[in-house]
């Protein structure tokens, strides 16, 4: 059988999602703080065949550009509104049957029990549709919001997640598959032999379990991560199932993709069972030039300085204080490294400005932005696909619906054609959709072998 490709559709509970530009379209739906429009997000996605809707998340209004929220709130920058995934989620599973949801949570500001809370009652609510994208907070701001002065140092924030995704396994495989008896007749609920208590008392968290949910359908859910610095790679490769990435350029996918795949074995995994998803903005026309059409104007209504505000959220670092029309200088961040890397990367490469990449941002945060009919878009994803970058998509909205809406009713027909993508689902929960086995409970431990950054 030809390999397949997956498919995810991005979303933030939010007015914009990679594109900051997207509120603005006068074609998009500005309903965000109503169900109807997720459910809507949710129905065409699932009419596509998509693995999942994914939802990104920060804990805070963009504040680090100029140290204000005045600009963001009047350009509508990314997290200036944004609502809990978890109840979108939930709303979302209730309107669809197959359709998986991945929704962020962080690992920096919330303990693990009330984690692993959530997530197996969604796993439940949803019949086994659930992921969970583990991040660490980035921001001041977030730290702020919960009551600190300053956030956590960067490879501090991964050394605790460590534990915190360990701390979550085992409070997820402290009720037995079988435990929950529900016996009438003779008045057993459960089985108190199969299910136990945990008594994790670790460096950074502390639980005596169990947890008070039983076991959910998929056993925990599927795990999701998006490192991009070296440390970041490191802890996507021992916990991760699938990877959302951004890079802009081929040479740049194909060196990550290689690089977590040889991570993932130094920790004896199966690389086959860590799915790599760079993300990608496409226009899609009845012919090339309308397409492109489509494409310039969207990226038009794009400006810099909301590009700015976003990068400085994601690095935490404000740029406000720079020159915009200066080449983009080689400074230390302490947000999402590898983003900043990227950026640099190709503005030493182009002779961009921070007004340029600014631009950019704000087109896409980065993205690269697949252009052309039906079947150009197709040939970029398999060319992608198939010479080594990706074991899956991330399709992110240029206006929301109607980008879903022209990918699913022309590329994925395309796709299937091709037999490079599902004509219906196979499975009923997340975990089916992506090929993934039966959910493990242990800690992949490094072999004794050197990892390269």
């Amino acid at each position: 059988m030809t390999r397949q490709l997956h498919l995810g559709g991005f979303q933030i509970a939010s007015q914009v999602t990679h594109s900051h530009a997207a509120w603005r379209h006068p074609g998009s739906d500005t309903g965000f703080t109503t169900p109807e429009y997720y459910h809507r997000i949710g129905r065409i996605l699932e009419r596509g065949k998509f693995d999942f809707v994914f939802f990104a998340d920060l804990l805070a209004a963009p504040a680090r550009f100029g140290d204000d929220v005045t600009e963001p709130l009047r350009r509508g920058t990314q997290a200036t509104a944004t609502l809990d995934p978890s109840i979108v989620a939930a709303s979302i599973a209730a309107v669809t049957s197959k359709l998986g949801v991945a929704i962020t949570k962080s690992a920096t500001y919330f303990h693990p029990y009330e984690l692993a809370r959530i997530f197996a009652s969604l796993d439940h609510v949803s019949r086994g549709r659930v992921a969970w994208n583990i991040v660490t907070s980035l921001t001041q701001s977030e730290a702020q919001n919960f009551g600190y002065d300053e956030h956590l140092g960067h490879d501090y924030r991964y050394d605790r997640a460590e534990e915190f995704v360990r701390t979550a396994v085992e409070l997820w495989s402290s009720w037995d598959a079988d435990a929950l008896v529900l016996d009438k007749e003779a008045g057993v609920f459960a089985d108190p032999d199969k299910v136990r208590r945990v008594d994790h008392d670790g460096e950074y968290f502390r639980t005596r379990g169990p947890l008070n949910v039983p076991r959910s359908p998929q056993g925990r859910p599927v795990l999701i991560q998006a490192g991009s610095s070296s440390t970041g790679r490191d802890f996507a490769a021992r916990w991760a199932e699938a990877i959302f990435e951004i890079d802009p350029t081929p040479e740049g996918r194909k060196a990550y993709y290689d690089d977590i795949k040889s991570r993932a074995e130094n920790y004896g995994r199966d690389p086959d069972g860590v799915l790599i998803f760079p993300a990608f903005i496409p226009f899609i026309g009845e012919t090339e030039s309308i397409a492109r059409e489509k494409q310039a104007f969207h990226n038009e209504l794009a400006d810099p300085i909301s590009g700015l505000i976003t990068l400085s959220v994601h690095t935490d670092h404000d740029f406000s204080r720079y020159d915009l029309d200066a080449p983009v200088e080689d400074i230390a961040v302490t947000g999402t490294q590898g983003l900043f890397d990227t950026a640099r990367r190709v503005a030493q490469r182009d002779n961009l400005t921070l007004r340029d990449i600014g631009k950019w941002y704000a087109q896409g945060v980065l993205l690269p932005q697949f252009v052309g009919t039906a079947t150009q878009v197709a040939d970029q994803i398999e060319a992608s696909f198939t010479e080594g970058e990706a074991d899956g998509f991330m399709v992110s909205a240029a206006q929301s619906p109607g980008t879903f809406n022209d990918f699913v009713d022309s590329v994925v027909p395309e796709l299937q054609r091709r037999k490079l993508f599902r004509e219906d689902y196979t499975g009923t929960t997340l975990r089916d959709h992506l090929g993934l086995p039966a959910a493990t409970f242990d800690s992949p431990r490094r072999r004794d072998v050197s990892v390269a950054s």
